[in-house]
């Protein structure tokens, strides 16, 4: 039986591009949730507003590949709704923690 080639098709790659492209597009506009927690006191309001807008960049991305791939919209839409939830998620609690357990920062 040949294997067939990796340039084949297939939805793997179209989905696991658009879950990487939202989570580079966060992570541009944004720092770690690590640091949102660390200095949720002193920067929370304005990092939430940097992942609202992480977040519009990735739809418009997102978007934009499926107008250019209609063959594969739906795993392009399923990694970027699945990688969006997961960093939204991620700097939600880590904004919350941060402000329930404060704790020093790495900012003054």
């Amino acid at each position: 039986m040949p294997v067939a080639p990796i340039t084949s098709g297939g939805n793997g790659v179209p989905f696991l591009v658009s879950a990487g492209l939202v989570y580079e597009i966060i992570a541009a506009n944004c720092s770690s949730p690590q640091t949102t927690e660390i200095n949720a006191d002193s920067r929370a309001g304005t990092l939430m507003k940097w992942v609202h807008l992480g977040l519009g960049q990735a739809v418009l991305f997102v978007g934009l590949a499926v107008l250019i791939d209609r063959e594969h919209t739906g795993p392009i839409v399923a990694g970027g709704v699945i990688a969006a939830a997961i960093q939204y998620g991620c700097f939600v609690h880590a904004k919350a923690s941060g402000l329930k357990n404060g704790g020093p920062g790495t900012e003054h």
